[in-house]
């Protein structure tokens, strides 16, 4: 059960308008790695959590924080778009630091959404919820969770050096420091699951069930050999199972493909240099 509490979790007030910067803080609202996503992430990876129930709140907890969050975003943007002078942009135009303005900021801030915030990113695309991961297996949804903390706080920090308006950092600094925070319970969380699992997702799999010459071997496919003085090359593998072994010059562990014609009534082009080729499986 959720209910709304009136005030915001942190301050979400810029010192002026600015509706070009509006535009650019839609993306850590409805980018694919902004607020939007990982709420909806998080809850759904909650609401699909079979077990240990610390884990469950724990998605819980943070997926409503960041429902907060959406919301501190959405007042940042009205609140930047207010005086945007759109009703006669003609006249404002002349103005040509106004004009510049106009030219720079969403007009659909203007036409579609009323001068508010949309469930968009910085160049107009709708947030989709092909954005979120929820798959059952908390180890690997811990993972990405990690990954869209990451991504998410290095757009914030690099909005924050893209603003000098004191109220607008203010709230980004808050934004950012919970990011450190949740990064933080991630990996916590991730480690704690690699010590009941090992690391490698998913680890119920029978490990006599993979080709086991291959579980732990690098293949150098590139020019040179600097990939070889890797922690991934040599030594104990992560998962304790076995030795990294670092292989310079692979082979092929397959034959060349044949295949049998297609069917006339398919109209493939004939094969015409070789007439019968007996097929391989």
């Amino acid at each position: 059960m959720f209910y709304h509490v009136k005030h915001l979790q942190y301050h979400a007030k810029p010192e002026r308008p600015d509706p070009v910067y509006a535009k650019k803080l839609q993306e850590i609202l409805g980018g694919q790695f902004g607020e939007i996503s990982v709420a909806l992430q998080y809850l759904f990876q909650g609401w699909n959590t079979r077990g240990d129930g610390k884990y469950r709140d724990l998605l819980m907890d943070t997926g409503t924080e960041e429902l907060a969050h959406v919301e501190m975003l959405a007042t940042m943007i009205a609140r930047l778009l207010d005086g945007a002078p759109v009703g006669d942009q003609e006249a404002a135009a002349k103005n040509p630091v106004i004009g510049a303005v106009l030219g720079g900021m969403n007009p659909q801030h203007a036409i579609v959404s009323g001068l508010g915030a949309m469930p968009a990113d910085s160049v107009g695309n709708r947030w989709t919820a092909d954005y979120i991961i929820a798959s059952g297996n908390l180890l690997a949804d811990f993972r990405m969770n990690l990954t869209a903390e990451s991504q998410g706080r290095l757009q914030a920090v690099r909005l924050y050096e893209m603003t000098t308006d004191p109220g607008v950092r203010d709230m980004l600094s808050f934004l950012i420091a919970r990011d450190r925070m949740h990064q933080n319970q991630w990996y916590a969380a991730i480690c704690e699951l690699e010590e009941k699992e090992n690391i490698v997702v998913p680890s119920t799999f029978p490990t006599h069930l993979e080709k086991q010459e291959v579980a732990h071997t690098f293949f150098n496919l590139s020019e040179g050999h600097e990939s070889s003085t890797g922690r991934w090359a040599s030594g104990p593998s992560m998962d304790s199972l076995s030795e990294f072994t670092y292989v310079a010059e692979p082979g092929a562990f397959g034959r060349i493909p044949r295949l049998r014609p297609a069917p006339p009534y398919i109209h493939n082009t004939p094969i015409v240099d070789k007439p019968h080729v007996p097929p391989m499986f």
